[in-house]
């Protein structure tokens, strides 16, 4: 899907933001999930920490959800923007 010119997943049942990031750049390069990975592409541990993706996005301690936000950081020649509702933008880097 587009959005601003970028590639648009709506991940409203993710469940964790790291898998789903993998999941739409695979999308966005018409691959396979599993075939998204080095030699050919970059690990997305070179870009970002995924466990702390996954933390920032998190429910906290207590069970309350966080406030809304949003993430960026570029991935696969990709800029990557992750929103708190489960969206993610993929924007082809220049």
């Amino acid at each position: 899907m587009t959005e601003g010119g970028g590639d648009h997943t709506d991940s409203s049942q993710w469940s964790d933001p790291s898998q789903a990031v993998v999941e739409a750049i695979a999308e966005a390069e018409e691959i396979p999930t599993k075939q998204l990975r080095p030699p050919t592409y970059e690990s997305l541990h070179a870009a970002v920490d995924p466990e702390a993706l996954d933390l920032l996005f998190a429910p906290r301690a207590d069970g309350t959800p966080r406030p809304g936000g949003q993430v960026s950081f570029p991935f696969c020649g990709y800029d990557v923007t992750i929103e708190r509702n489960g969206s993610i933008t993929l924007e082809k880097s220049d």
